[in-house]
């Protein structure tokens, strides 16, 4: 009988001796903005957040949360102002959180990296940016539903899985050169505090307010789409204005509202009155915006019959802008990927028109710098701005119309890889540029300004940001473009889900600011005279182009040379 209840004390010691073993604690880790984060598997992080940045730049990082011993409930987080001993501080109100959601990839769009699955791509605030309210994850409160529906704080987390936190620090304008030091602590109701230092280096230069890399991310004409409104309603206005903000807030230029726009007088001349100049300038200035495209000359026939109130109408407009010292920036979005003989000759014929009204008017065209189809005749005199696709970049070609003064961008869209007609096509058929997809690399989206530097192109043209089906296919549940194409043509997400009545950023998006800022490194180093350590940097990241480096912590440390090169030279100058 003794030896039977030592057995069951025995049992019952161990049993409880695994429970205390096992009480839930938070395993904190950061890993680079750039960094694929699953729900699940082995991560490999740092135990501090290790971030450097410029004045007037947002730098992000992501912090992995991991449930160990047992599953954490209610998690809730906060972070302190970064303190630099005897240089100043940057308060908290700089610092934004957020908590990556996973949606779904169900069917692997063509060429895909990453297999089907959940992958982390909206950011959901910690507060709401309109209200200052926190956005809890959903419970019921006498019988009612209250919180987002996924919510950015008060989430469960199970053991052994993860959960990520994006974090944006924005570097004032006035900060002091030097080293910042703070943390984020992450709460759980079942376990103990954790805490994981933020560490900040804050290099001595300052980055300009609107982008120096030239771009064109559409419009939000799908948000009213998507939520039946009418494009002349307060609501619609209200989040126009919104979708702008943070469009501008990522250094991404957006497009000139609708309701800003000149009357039209019956020469086909606009009007500039104070009230429109006096709207359109507050404008300008407030999105920093440094490129504007000129709006299409409203008219059926723009060639023809139209032609002379086409002439009046693109040249009273440029003469405005010159007026404003803004044409530098300005161009006329001609016509989107002409694919034909037809379209060919539209390009031409409305070149000239363009050409006719004022010769300083650029004419972007989505067409590859060369020949498609030698039957549909040449497109030169009738292009200023070539923008080929990703993967229909070729060098000579970009450097032959670059030399005629031509300029060139890029763009992506879907999964298109080098077409037939490229000039080297056998050699460059199996490259893989990057794509902008969800099951990518997300490194894709900062890696593009990259790229563009190595070849000289100097723009980014993306088709839209905001393509959302409709609210029976809300991208949170169904991401996918023409089923496969995962998260193309939207940067977005539609925040009502979350009770934020405005956009929700992306992971995606977030790598991109970060690019469009890694480029202003090279025109700051560039004014410096260091053009050639730019290009031995830059093609260590990007060997070809359908050959760059994927490796998050190896473009970091490049972006690191950058700015200790800048800092250097300017201490030298």
């Amino acid at each position: 009988m003794k030896s039977f209840q030592f057995g069951v004390l025995v049992l019952v010691s161990l049993y409880f001796g695994d429970v205390a073993q096992a009480d839930p604690s938070i395993d904190l880790r950061s890993v680079p903005g750039a960094m694929r984060i699953g729900p699940t598997g082995e991560i490999d992080g740092n135990p501090a957040v290790e971030i450097g940045a410029a004045r007037n730049e947002v730098e992000s990082s992501q912090i992995v949360i991991t449930a160990a011993g047992g599953n954490l409930e209610r998690i809730e987080y906060d972070v302190s102002s970064l303190q630099s001993e005897g240089q100043g501080e940057i308060f908290k109100e700089n610092i934004t959180l957020y908590r990556e959601i996973f949606v779904p990839v169900r069917h692997s769009a063509p060429r895909a990296a990453l297999p089907p699955g959940w992958y982390a791509d909206p950011l959901v605030p910690w507060k709401n940016p309109y209200t200052g309210e926190e956005i809890c994850s959903p419970s019921w409160v006498d019988n009612k539903l209250e919180g987002g529906r996924f919510g950015a704080i008060g989430f469960d987390l199970w053991e052994n899985h993860h959960e990520a936190l994006w974090i944006d620090i924005r570097i004032p304008k006035d900060a002091r050169a030097g080293e910042y030091r703070g943390f984020l602590s992450i709460r759980a109701r079942n376990a103990a505090e954790a805490r994981i230092p933020i560490h900040l280096t804050v290099w001595d230069f300052t980055l300009p307010d609107g982008p120096t890399h030239e771009n064109h991310f559409g419009g939000f004409s799908y948000v009213a789409r998507y939520y039946d409104l009418d494009r002349n309603s307060d609501r619609y206005y209200l989040l126009e204005d919104r979708y702008i903000e943070m469009m501008a807030a990522h250094r991404l230029n957006p497009p000139l509202p609708q309701r800003l726009l000149p009357r039209r007088l019956e020469s086909g001349a606009i009007e500039v009155t104070e009230d429109f100049d006096r709207e359109l300038t507050t404008f300008v200035n407030r999105c920093a915006l440094t490129n504007i495209e000129i709006p299409h000359a409203p008219y059926p026939d723009v060639a023809g019959k139209n032609r002379e109130e086409s002439i009046q109408y693109y040249r009273t407009w440029y003469a405005y802008l010159k007026e404003k010292g803004w044409e530098r920036g300005a161009y006329l979005y001609m016509l989107d990927e002409p694919n034909d003989a037809e379209a060919y000759e539209r390009v031409r014929r409305l070149g000239a028109v363009v050409r006719e009204a004022d010769p300083g008017i650029r004419r972007l065209v989505v067409e590859q710098p060369y020949v498609q189809n030698p039957d549909w005749g040449a497109l030169d005199g009738a292009i200023d701005i070539w923008c080929p696709l990703f993967g229909f970049v070729h060098e000579p070609s970009i450097r032959e119309k670059q030399d005629q003064g031509d300029e060139v961008w890029s763009y992506s869209a879907l999964v298109q890889s080098a077409p037939r007609y490229h000039p080297e096509y056998e050699k460059v058929k199996n490259d893989n540029p990057p794509y902008w997809q969800i099951d990518f690399p997300v490194l894709s989206y900062r890696i593009a300004p990259w790229l563009n530097r190595r070849y000289g192109i100097t723009g980014l043209l993306y088709w839209s940001t905001v393509y959302w089906r409709s609210p029976s296919r809300n991208p949170w549940d169904d991401p996918g473009f023409r089923i496969r194409f995962n998260g193309d043509g939207f940067l977005f997400y539609p925040g009502d889900d979350e009770g934020i009545e405005g956009p929700i950023a992306t992971i995606r998006l977030k790598n991109l600011r970060d690019g469009m800022e890694d480029y202003e490194y090279f025109a700051i180093l560039e004014d410096l005279g260091g053009r050639d350590a730019i290009d031995a940097v830059v093609r260590q990241a990007v060997p070809t182009w359908g050959s760059w480096n994927q490796d998050p912590m190896n473009l970091l440390e490049l972006r690191r040379q950058l700015a200790e090169e800048i800092v250097k030279r300017k201490k030298g100058s």
